[in-house]
Parts: C-alpha cells; sequence; structure tokens
C-alpha cells in the first residue's frame, strides 16, 4: 500500500517513545505517520524499568492499564558488597497514590501497550514495518522525507518531522548533527533468563560478589519469569567474546547458585552495554524536533532513558497540537527544547553519578567506592552515597512558558515550572486522583475560591467549551470536590482563593492568591484564542 503523499506529523521511529507520542496526538486529534525500520516490535527486555511519571504519560492514552497489570511492581532495592549488604533504600511512595515508583516490564511489551493505543484512532495513527527513512529535505513549511519501502522508494511531504530513531538516528546524521558529552569506557553485558523464582520485586546490586569477583551484577525480576542481569567485564576483554554462550553463561551459573536460585533457567537474550551521557545541544531545527534517544543518550544506571523519552513525547505532543490547530504560534516548540534539554542534563549529571559508582571510570573512582563500600558495612550515614538515585520528574525552573509567582508560600511544592504533585481526591464522592486530569486540557485547581472567583473560572471553562481540549476548572470548598486526606492542603496550600493553572503535561503553570479576571485570561489566553481579555465583550458576544 502506497505511503499518503502529505501527513501533518511523520515519526521517524516505531520504538516506545515514537509510538507514545503517535497515540498522545491522536488523543488530540493530530494525524501522523510512524515509520519503522524494524517489522516487528524490539527483541530482549532493553529498558525495563518504568517510573511513576511514565506510567502517568501511558495513561494519558489508555496505555496504563495493561502495563501495570502485566508489569512487576516495586518500590526499593538492596545493594551488596561482595556478600553483605550495605543498602536497603526504599522510593517514596504511599498507598493512595495512583501508580507504583516503579514497574519491570519488557520494553517489547511498552511498544506493544502504545501500539495498542494508537490503534484506538485508527484513521488519526498509522504505523507502517519495515518503513526506512532514506533521506530527507527541510525548509521553512515542512520536511520531504525519501521512504524505502516494499522494495522501493517513496517520498512523503510532512508539516513536521519527529526523529524518535534512537541512538544511531538516520534523520540526525542526514541533517549533520552529532551528540556530544562523553562515553564511558566500561561494559556491561546483558543477559535475559528464564526461571521461576520468588523472591521479591526489588532493585538487586552486588559489587565485586564471590561469584563474579573484580565485577558489578545488577538483577531484576520481570513478567514471564524472566530475571534481567547485567554484568560488568574487566577492560581487558574482548567484547565480542564477552557475549558468546559459552563465556556468559557459567558466569549466570555461577551468581545463580551463589544466592540460592536453584531452578533450571534457560537464556533468551544477551547484548552489551557501555553507559553514554551525550545530548545534542537543541532539540528543535526549524520543523524537525528529536526526542528520545535520537536527541540523547542517557546511562542505564538510575533508569532515566527510557523514562526521558517518554517525558519528551508528554512534553512534545500538547504543544505541537496547540501549534497544528492554530491555537499558538510555532515558537511554543521552542520551549520543547529549552524544557527538554534542561531535563537530560539534570539527567545526566544524575546519570554519571551513578556510572561512575557502577562502572568507575578509573583507578581513583574505584579507590573511592571500595572506600565507601566498606565503610558502609557499618556506618549508616555512608550508606546513602551508594543509593542508585532513581528517575524522577524534572523541574522546568527557567521555562519560558512559567508565569510569574502570585503565590509564594512556605513549604508548598506546587510552583511554576514544578511538575504538580499528586492528590487523591473525593469528586461528588467518587475518587479522583488530580493526575488523571491531564493529558488533555489545562486545567484550574481552584482552593475554595469566592463567589466571584468561581464564576469567572465557570466563565473561562465555557469561553473554551469548544475547543478540542476545553479548559478544566476544578473547585474545592463545595460539595463536589473534597480533599479527604488533606493532600491538596500539605502539597498546594491552605489559603482560600489560591488558583493553581495546570498545563495538559501536569506542571504547574501559574499560581496566585485571588486572581483578577484579567490575571487569569491573560495567562490563558495564549493557549486558549477564544477567550476574549475583556470579560465585558465576551458577554456581549
Amino acid at each position: 500500500m502506497p505511503l499518503p503523499a502529505h501527513v501533518p506529523v511523520l515519526i521517524a521511529g516505531g520504538g516506545p517513545v515514537g509510538l507514545t507520542l503517535a497515540a498522545l496526538l491522536a488523543e488530540y486529534g493530530i494525524p501522523s505517520l510512524t515509520l519503522e525500520a524494524d517489522d516487528d516490535y524490539c527483541n530482549g527486555s532493553r529498558a525495563i524499568c518504568i517510573s511513576r511519571r511514565s506510567q502517568e504519560i501511558m495513561g494519558w492514552v489508555g496505555a496504563d492499564r495493561p502495563l501495570t497489570a502485566t508489569g512487576l511492581a516495586w518500590t526499593g532495592g538492596r545493594s551488596y558488597f561482595r556478600n553483605s549488604e550495605v543498602l536497603h533504600f526504599e522510593m517514596p511512595h504511599d498507598p493512595l497514590q495512583r501508580y507504583a515508583p516503579m514497574v519491570n516490564i519488557q520494553q517489547y511489551a511498552v511498544e506493544e501497550y502504545a501500539h495498542q493505543a494508537m490503534q484506538r484512532h485508527p484513521a488519526l495513527a498509522e504505523l507502517r514495518w519495515s518503513a526506512r527513512l532514506a533521506g530527507l529535505s527541510a525548509d521553512a513549511d515542512g520536511v520531504t522525507a525519501e521512504v524505502d519501502i516494499e522494495g522501493g522508494r517513496q517520498t512523503v511531504r510532512a508539516d513536521w518531522l519527529i526523529a524518535c530513531d534512537g541512538g544511531r538516528s538516520t534523520v540526525r546524521e542526514a541533517m549533520g548533527l552529532k551528540l556530544e558529552g562523553m562515553q564511558y569506557e566500561g561494559r556491561y553485558v546483558i543477559v535475559d533468563i528464564e526461571q521461576e523464582s520468588s523472591r521479591p520485586v526489588e532493585r538487586l546490586a552486588w559489587f565485586d560478589p564471590p561469584s563474579n569477583p573484580g565485577s558489578t551484577l545488577l538483577m531484576h525480576r520481570q513478567p514471564g519469569n524472566v530475571w534481567r542481569v547485567d554484568y560488568q567485564i574487566r577492560d581487558d576483554e574482548d567484547p565480542e567474546e564477552a557475549v558468546k554462550p559459552e563465556n556468559v553463561l557459567p558466569r549466570v551459573q555461577s551468581h545463580l547458585d551463589m544466592i540460592g536460585e536453584t531452578a533450571p533457567w534457560k537464556p533468551l537474550w544477551i547484548s552489551i552495554y557501555n553507559a553514554k551521557c551525550l545530548t545534542l545541544e537543541n532539540y528543535r531545527h526549524g520543523r524537525v524536533l528529536f526526542a528520545g534517544d535520537a536527541a540523547h543518550l542517557v546511562p542505564i544506571f538510575g533508569v532515566r532513558g527510557l523514562n526521558s523519552g517518554l517525558d519528551d513525547a508528554g512534553n512534545l505532543a500538547w504543544k505541537l497540537a496547540w501549534v497544528l490547530r492554530g491555537q499558538a504560534p510555532d515558537s511554543l516548540l521552542d520551549s520543547y527544547s529549552v524544557e527538554r534539554v534542561h531535563a537530560t542534563r539534570q539527567n545526566l549529571t544524575y546519570g554519571a553519578k551513578s556510572t561512575e559508582f557502577m562502572a568507575p571510570p578509573d583507578f581513583g573512582f574505584r579507590l573511592m567506592r571500595e572506600a565507601a563500600l566498606r565503610l558502609a558495612l557499618t556506618d549508616e550515614r555512608v550508606r546513602q552515597l551508594i543509593n542508585p538515585r532513581q528517575s524522577a520528574p524534572i523541574s522546568y525552573d527557567a521555562s519560558p512558558l512559567n508565569l510569574d509567582d502570585g503565590a509564594p508560600q512556605a513549604g508548598v511544592t506546587a510552583a511554576p515550572g514544578q511538575p504538580a504533585p499528586e492528590a487523591l481526591l473525593h469528586d461528588r464522592g467518587a475518587p479522583l486522583h488530580l493526575s488523571a486530569c491531564f493529558g488533555a486540557g489545562f486545567v484550574a485547581l481552584a482552593l475554595a475560591p469566592d463567589t466571584a472567583l468561581a464564576a469567572e473560572l465557570d466563565a473561562l471553562a465555557a469561553a473554551t467549551r469548544n475547543s478540542p481540549q476545553p479548559l478544566r476548572v476544578l473547585k474545592t470548598g463545595d460539595d463536589a470536590l473534597q480533599d479527604p486526606h488533606g493532600q491538596l492542603r500539605q502539597r498546594y496550600g491552605a489559603q482560600a482563593g489560591a488558583v493553581y493553572l495546570l498545563r495538559p503535561d501536569g506542571y504547574v503553570l501559574g499560581r496566585w492568591i485571588a486572581p483578577s479576571a484579567a490575571t487569569l485570561r491573560a495567562a490563558l489566553k495564549p493557549y486558549y484564542p477564544s477567550i476574549a481579555l475583556d470579560a465585558h465583550k465576551e458577554e456581549l458576544a
């Protein structure tokens, strides 16, 4: 079947980031075509740890249900020096939260669930397998792409091209762009094995274990009785030899024997990896935008790779939708680059620290790590140095979208540029997680507004009702919306009349105490052109 001659959005790369982006755009009513060079989902586990934020993003397209039903949730982990435990950590979590801090699931399952979400909108989101981008030319109005498919070459014109085609990005290469940063020499063999186990689901790490002296070894349980095993090889080992089964299987067996996992097992997938801290300087180049590994390569330690790619998709989707619908100028997409490059640099900082501990790059780092591990045997204060710094949402403190903070409150975490804190509410008696309101339009959260402010918020919602994603207003202080667990009061403050304006991706755009109608309308006007800056004129209309 021939490719369409023109599409609003062309996505290069049908991995988890590209497929999730296509599903998100479809939810916003934006058509896209995704090209994937392979003929099926990826093989091997690859990225396996899905953060709470990523589960939330996948929830915007309905892909969270199969993911959480199949994945293995976990809240913490243990680290060992040789055969002695030196750290037991717990990630922040409570029973009222919508998602677990982390879920283990193979990357190919994430791809499948994102693809299924795309298929909810067959007229808007199309995926073509075995379709390889062969070349492109970009101009001020769009991109012309040459695609190799079905034994021939076809041409597609797109208003926007999103490069989600991985660490060896064809788009990046065609545009002459290079990732900048550093690459670590330490290599890890990655092995998936199938073996029944009754161990709890947690992150397990061994430093210099008796089973593999001198190495660092990680283990994660996955669905389907699969263990993911990562172990470091010596600098003088040949990588090609290191991944041969006759060299891998004895090392895995030695470790299974050491920890008492005696059930029969078999290998499923073997690969090799070394950590990279690399990024493009800018994720927007005219009508071409970059996301996921095409934009940045983050070390696996701290599980910020795929999770940061899904955050790219969550940030980009609503902005691209607003631009394509004519609700915002394309300069809005500049903020995507500003925010996500900032996020990548934060992730690289954490990832580099974790990498330097997990795979020390030189003698000095190895010496410091061993000293920390030895001290951790007897001194609890040192043990946090071993903490793997798991993924967490990044704050966009310097985002050009942030509005002046009109309501600074000591101890309140919900500030402009911050991810909006979760809260479990009751809406007309039914439980409602605040995060369930994200992924569509903007949200105005008002704490006990007076009559005039409540009326103004209702008028704003009415003024946007014909928008594809209208403003949603949540007001406490009446019988409809309640804060039974006190989470709003704790995380958003208790001052009556406070209003928080939340972006579609769940970040705080602005906050005020008893804002005027003019303030609220000016804040929303860039995203909802139907709003009149003069409320009286709107009433007359």
